[in-house]
């Protein structure tokens, strides 16, 4: 008898097919009705940071360079107070096969794919991932299947989007392209229970367990150039599996260091929307998935997400459209690196934190991206104004997400601006308990959640009679 392959049906599903799809049952690890073992899903996948650094070392991955970006530094401290203006770093994971950080995602699970026995990888992205699992398939011999949101309701494409599943293409994936909407999980769904492939899903274990080498580099990187520790580090928040893994790896190599999430900021645009998909300009790293993870991880593709970035999130860097336009053109005019805007906002972000620090500390910005054909800044622009979106030099402030993308005339215009990280935490509580009337929380999903949240028992204890006496 044929499955019902209804939205509904399919979804109903999910854990069977994740289970099928990865062979990882996630009811073990259920610990309260909130809880989970977090730590014992991540030991659980039976790689230690030495075995993941040689298995990516097989596949053109890791082992990226570090760069002091010095002249952009001597620029920022020209918009600085006297002793003020970080040196800042970069660790240039455009050098990864495939272009950017994500082929570490990729790696690890492309490996477990091989050693179980999977014919093939399937993969949901708007292209970067799908890229660096197709890569990644194509060295261990496998076939590889990317579901991605490529165009709005009249067909148009984002040429950052169109230029990433040409990309995908050339590596030897299939992809299959969407409208903008909620079935890309449910494609993603129905694909991996039809093939029986393995579902490389941004979300897993596998996946954060390979950005942990990047943490781990960088810090002895710095050590090795600059003789100490990075007082900070720029991540890129998206779904969080970026923070999440480096700031792991960090950890394992003994660094304390400030961990600092970045996003467009592109509020006033919903991500779902068929009118607002191709007046953004940037397809990651936004506000859009940044926020909606942060606060609540679990609404991923996965039962548990194991990218959980608020465990680790020390602060929150929002960056406007035009901002990073400019950072990504100047990083080309004073240090001859051409990279993709996209990988280029926690550099904005850098822009902004090194002003506040003293001159002998130290910034990492933990990745770049490639750039080439649609994904660079100038196609970029040229797409907003087809779409009708005004594009001039200016105060960027002064920008309209949808309407404008006002462009800086001089580096001290780059500020950004900070997300208040305790409505962050607060807007956790509120999905938390959502899902769980706090009534009915243990003591371990009470731990859980002030773990989830960075936050001790006393806080969490304040923070829900706070939420109880304002409902």
């Amino acid at each position: 008898m044929s499955r019902d392959t209804s939205y509904q049906a399919v979804m109903a599903r999910k854990n069977e097919i994740m289970k099928m799809s990865m062979g990882l049952d996630y009811d073990v690890y259920k610990t309260g009705e909130l809880a989970f073992d977090y730590e014992k899903m991540m030991d659980d996948c039976g790689f230690t940071l030495e075995d993941v650094v040689r298995i990516q070392a097989e596949t053109k991955v890791g082992n990226t360079p570090l760069y002091e970006l010095k002249n952009l530094t001597n620029a920022v401290r020209k918009t600085c107070k006297p002793g003020k203006g970080a040196r800042i770093f970069v660790k240039d994971e455009a050098a990864n096969a495939s272009g950017s950080f994500k082929a570490r995602r990729a790696s690890i699970s492309a490996y477990v794919a091989q050693q179980k026995g999977y014919k093939g990888m399937v993969a949901a992205s708007s292209g970067n991932y799908g890229a660096a699992v197709a890569s990644q398939a194509a060295q261990r011999g496998l076939k590889c299947i990317v579901v991605q949101e490529i165009y709005d309701s009249n067909k148009i494409g984002q040429p950052e989007i169109v230029e990433k599943a040409r990309k995908c293409e050339a590596f030897g994936a299939e992809v299959i392209r969407l409208t903008v909407g909620p079935e890309l999980f449910y494609y993603n769904l129905m694909v991996l229970e039809e093939t029986g492939y393995f579902n490389a899903s941004l979300y897993t274990p596998f996946g954060i367990k390979g950005v942990e080498s990047l943490g781990y580099e960088l810090v002895h990187q710095v050590r090795e150039k600059a003789g100490k520790d990075p007082d900070a580090v720029l991540i890129t928040q998206a779904g969080g599996g970026n923070l999440t893994g480096t700031a792991r790896g960090m950890l394992a190599a003994g660094c304390n260091a400030r961990v600092v999430a970045c996003s467009v900021d592109l509020s006033g645009l919903h991500m779902a929307s068929d009118h607002d998909f191709n007046r953004k300009s940037f397809t990651t790293g936004h506000t859009g998935f940044g926020v909606p993870f942060a606060v609540w991880p679990d609404r991923a593709d996965v039962p548990r997400n194991a990218a959980r970035s608020l465990r680790y999130m020390d602060d929150y860097i929002l960056v406007r459209q035009g901002e990073v336009f400019y950072v990504t053109e100047l990083l080309s005019k004073l240090e001859g690196m051409e990279r993709g805007p996209a990988g280029n906002t926690s550099l904005t972000g850098a822009v902004t934190l090194a002003r506040e620090m003293d001159e002998d500390q130290i910034i990492v910005v933990q990745e770049t991206e490639y750039t080439g054909a649609g994904k660079h800044h100038n196609s970029q622009l040229s797409f907003a104004r087809q779409m009708g979106i005004e594009v001039r030099r200016g105060d960027p402030t002064e920008g309209v997400n949808g309407k404008s993308i006002v462009i800086p005339e001089h580096l001290v215009q780059v500020v950004g601006h900070k997300q208040d990280m305790n409505k962050l935490r607060m807007s956790y509580l509120k999905n938390a308990c959502k899902h769980v009337d706090p009534s009915k929380w243990t003591d371990v999903d009470k731990a859980f959640v002030a773990k989830d949240v960075k936050r001790d028992l006393p806080w969490l204890e304040e923070a829900l009679s706070k939420l109880k006496a304002e409902s």
